[in-house]
């Protein structure tokens, strides 16, 4: 996310608990998977885990856009 974008969150994080849901967990996923890439490899079952990971973290910042969107009047 940008800078501007993550400045926007934060000041909207205590009056809008739908993107509160969505950026606590979004930073959640960040963590997992950050966990997953400091390792030097991966197992199959580890690779599929971060892949479902990356896709959950891509599905959550799309909902965060489109709630941004919302506060923007787009």
């Amino acid at each position: 996310m940008e800078k501007d974008d993550e400045q926007l969150i934060i000041s909207l994080l205590e009056r809008d608990a739908e993107l509160k849901r969505y950026y606590d967990e979004h930073l959640d996923l960040e963590r997992q998977i950050s966990t997953f890439q400091q390792k030097g490899y991966l197992s199959p079952d580890e690779e599929l885990q971060k892949r479902r990971l990356q896709k959950l973290k891509l599905a959550g910042k799309d909902r965060i856009m489109e709630i941004l969107a919302r506060y923007r009047g787009h």
